[in-house]
């Protein structure tokens, strides 16, 4: 690594600022205010997903403020930008989820075309929503500039009925009003009450999840994360992580200096303590693959099944996000991992520190239950599991957090698409014992891989979360919980196995076997295969057939190829 004396801090800008021949660029400039003084510094990207369409972003535009007066005041000029941004949350069980997980590859993309076309010396990311935290993080990987990512921070959970209550309060009241067991005023309740203002989905969701992940990867400033959004000190953090980045270009440190091997399975071991989001898979992948680092989806395994899950968080467990703030943060949970020989201590962060000076500094709030001690912890093996099998014979990912359930047999319900399955679970169709087969919603199937929170929280809704399993070739929400298996692979539009069940079929998972089968010969399987014609796909038009055409496997993390 340079030396604070060695890395020219203009790196890049000054091709675009020096010199005669620039006289026409820096007119260009000065008309929008920045003169000459400005221009001298060297230039910071503040790449914003703030967006007006939900409370996970909304309040980024005034968090960008304080991260540009922080770089001004470390002698960097800040030149803030904006990408595109997709709630999950609203656009769930929709057509319009589809464009959720192409808009990580937009993000990405997008950040990568203005960084390298104003050649700008570093560059900070704002993200809050799921894919704006993987989306920020390839394009910081890909550009390999000085940089950082910011989290926004959590949404404050809500009060009904004198308990705390999140957004998946309200997909699974939806299920409960279906099968009768609320009313409407009820449902209407818990909807006002879910989401109390900005912030991001305050459970251990995806968003959560990829926030604990992305600080224990080191390229988010250490004990950040977990800021609350509306919190009193989220303003210093976000100025503080503007002086930040210009300390990060002084020292010439990349992210492929931080984004390592090592520092991929301590957010691999983050996500699987804490019980996070099976989404955690498909975005570490991705950003290993725009690091060019070897990591594989059984590797995720591996550290999962020797790493115990102690965080007693939500959707599985009683603590939000905020409750995690308030015992320790995620500094407690390096602690843990520490401890017990589960963290690479010298990976690098951001500050300069190695990740394991970051894990002897906790102050763990006194009798505090959310995170457990190794001693004592929810579970012997972290959160998730990879299962292969004659279903997926490129693997796919399996939740634990929050549920005893680890073998299933039982016969299939065969549904083209999230649609037809969540019309059978609200009308009541679906049975105890049964294994719920949701096909055609991969990366290319729907295109896009939606999220079938919808579906699963309705199934736990009606009270059917603990009789029924769930499969298929699509994702979960991370505020999903119950037997459910996603990401199965290849996908049934690419010859998936998934292609080859019908209804009745013995469909068996299988967690201490590592197995998802069906209880078919490979003959059979094959003789299905060549008759199956997926139903079209009405939405793969425009950039959801471009995405179709270009992305690879869930099992590589559903990245696009050239």
């Amino acid at each position: 690594m340079s030396t604070a004396t060695e890395f020219d801090v203009k790196h890049k800008s000054r091709t675009l600022t020096e010199g005669p021949q620039r006289a026409a660029a820096r007119s260009y400039f000065q008309a929008i205010g920045f003169d000459d003084e400005a221009m001298s510094r060297p230039i910071v990207g503040v790449a914003s997903t703030w967006i007006e369409t939900m409370p996970c972003n909304y309040h980024l535009r005034a968090l960008a403020k304080q991260v540009k007066d922080g770089i001004r005041a470390a002698g960097g000029t800040p030149m803030e930008f904006n990408t595109v941004a997709i709630s999950d949350g609203i656009t769930m069980g929709t057509s319009g989820m589809k464009m959720s997980l192409v808009s990580r590859e937009v993000i990405a993309d997008s950040i990568e075309l203005t960084a390298r076309g104003y050649l700008f010396d570093a560059v900070v990311c704002l993200s809050g929503c799921d894919k704006t935290l993987p989306g920020t993080v390839m394009a910081l990987a890909r550009l390999d500039v000085p940089g950082l990512m910011l989290y926004g921070g959590s949404i404050l959970p809500g009060r009904h009925n004198g308990r705390d209550v999140t957004i998946l309060d309200v997909f699974e009241a939806v299920g409960a009003h279906a099968a009768g067991r609320i009313d409407d005023a009820e449902l209407k309740a818990i909807e006002i009450a879910a989401s109390p203002g900005p912030g991001a989905c305050g459970g251990q969701f995806t968003a959560n999840t990829m926030a604990m992940a992305l600080e224990v990867l080191g390229i988010s400033p250490i004990g950040a994360a977990m800021v609350p959004a509306v919190d009193a000190t989220k303003a210093e953090v976000a100025f503080e992580a503007g002086r930040l980045v210009v300390d990060v270009l002084r020292r010439g440190l990349t992210p492929r200096q931080i984004i390592t091997r090592e520092a991929l399975e301590n957010a691999i071991a983050a996500v699987a303590t804490s019980g996070g989001s099976t989404n955690a898979v498909l975005h570490l992948l991705a950003i290993a693959n725009e690091a060019g680092v070897d990591l594989e989806i059984d590797d995720f395994d591996r550290i999962a099944r020797s790493t115990p899950l102690t965080c007693d968080l939500s959707p599985g467990g009683r603590f939000n996000a905020v409750d995690l703030h308030n015992a320790g943060g995620i500094e407690l949970i390096l602690a843990r991992l520490k401890q017990g020989g589960f963290l690479h201590d010298d990976a690098l962060t951001v500050s300069g520190r190695t990740i394991g000076t970051h894990a002897s500094t906790e102050h763990e709030a006194a009798g505090q239950q959310v995170v457990r001690p190794l001693s004592d912890p929810v579970k012997p093996e972290g959160g998730i599991a990879i299962l292969r099998g004659n279903l997926a014979p490129e693997g796919c990912v399996v939740k634990l957090a929050g549920h005893g359930r680890r073998l299933h047999a039982g016969p299939a319900r065969v549904f083209e698409g999230e649609e037809e399955a969540m019309v059978a679970v609200t009308a009541g169709q679906i049975a105890p014992g049964d294994v719920l087969v949701i096909r055609n919603e991969g990366p290319v199937g729907g295109p896009g891989m939606r999220e079938m929170l919808a579906v699963t929280a309705a199934v736990n809704g009606a009270g059917l979360g603990d009789d029924v399993a769930l499969i298929t070739d699509g994702r979960f929400s991370g505020a999903t919980h119950g037997f459910m298996c996603g990401h199965v692979a290849p996908e049934a539009v690419r010859g998936g196995p998934i292609a080859a069940v019908v209804g009745g079929d013995t469909v068996t998972l299988d967690v201490d076997g590592g197995r998802l089968d069906v209880d078919l010969d490979d003959a059979t399987i094959a003789e299905r295969l060549a008759a199956y014609e997926p139903p079209p796909a009405p939405d793969c038009t425009g950039v959801l057939a471009k995405y179709a055409r270009l992305v690879g496997s869930a099992a590589q993390g559903a990245v696009t190829t050239v």
